[in-house]
């Protein structure tokens, strides 16, 4: 009998549109790989979701994005239901989406981060802490969601449509390329680079085909992607990461800055969309969708 596998997708955060995307994507490739799968809109209606987990399958396939189910939270419910699933548990992903406390984190482990702080929306003034060029953005979002870059003469920005809860993240901006390094279990897949065709690699460069060139192995000297891969594994596994997480960073080759990376941030639940990273370097890497689904669908686990 072929295992059963839940594919939870949608929910209600900012990444809603790209969760049912990553979800269909995996769905159609566990189906096609032998699995039994069935297909799980996620709302806040609680008990619906656990009828729909009632009674369990053999694992659960998370595909959710952003807040509520990449933070923890319906991890923590699926560790009480008792049900494997896949990608990383409560504790991993609540810290890994709390950028400033993960970026604390990667840090003890020697692993450069840009400088950043966070501010209160309700206190800002006209001054930010940091002198521009600086990145504003939302400490606990994914796919770049309301990310804006404060150039040196912009005019004060506002926070007057801010969805994202009552804190901003002010970072420093890193000059350069934008790199990204996805890890499997133990080990990374490699380095692809990220040339948007538009000002910085924002939601519409990451899900709109044709808006981002993917170099896939990035152009750039061996010991950075070394260097690049060597923190991607350390920071999943400081962390505490399980499966697949994805790793991004800044390489910055300009000016005084030449040579440095930067880690950004790490995703627990990278996107598996037609246009997402993970898949691709998992196809260079000599791995297909339904053997890459197959693989995380095989180690899943929970902490019941």
């Amino acid at each position: 009998m072929s295992k059963s596998v839940t594919v939870l997708m949608g929910g209600w955060s900012a990444e809603r549109e790209v969760s049912l995307a990553s979800g269909a994507a995996c769905a159609d490739a566990l189906a096609d790989a032998g699995y039994d799968v069935t297909r799980v809109d996620v709302d806040r209606n609680l008990q619906s979701l656990i009828d729909a987990l009632t009674p369990g399958p053999d694992v659960v396939f998370n595909a959710l994005h952003g807040r509520y189910g990449e933070d923890g939270r319906i991890q923590g419910m699926l560790d009480i239901l008792g049900l494997p699933y896949t990608h990383s548990g409560v504790l991993a992903s609540a810290l890994a989406m709390d950028k400033q406390t993960a970026k604390a984190l990667f840090r003890t482990c020697g692993i450069p981060c840009p400088e950043g702080e966070l501010i209160s929306i309700s206190e800002v003034s006209d001054k930010l802490p940091l002198e521009p060029p600086c990145v504003v953005k939302p400490n606990a979002e994914g796919s770049s969601v309301g990310v804006k870059i404060v150039r040196p003469g912009d005019n004060r920005i506002t926070f007057d449509d801010w969805p994202y809860g009552d804190e901003a993240l002010v970072e420093q901006y890193i000059a350069g390329r934008e790199l990204t390094v996805a890890v499997i279990g133990d080990r990374a897949l490699g380095v692809t680079e990220l040339r948007p065709h538009t000002e910085f690699y924002d939601y519409e460069a990451k899900y709109t085909d044709g808006r981002t060139t993917h170099l896939c192995p990035a152009p750039i000297p061996d010991e950075i992607a070394r260097r690049a891969m060597d923190y991607a594994v350390t920071a999943h596994n400081a962390l505490g990461c399980r499966g697949v997480s994805r790793a991004d960073f800044r390489y910055d080759d300009t000016g005084t800055g030449i040579g440095e990376i930067y880690m950004l941030e790490v995703n627990t639940q990278p996107g598996m969309t037609p246009l997402s990273l993970v898949p691709e370097q998992a196809a260079s890497a000599g791995m297909g969708m339904s053997e890459l689904v197959a693989w995380m669908v095989e180690n899943a686990t929970c902490d019941a």
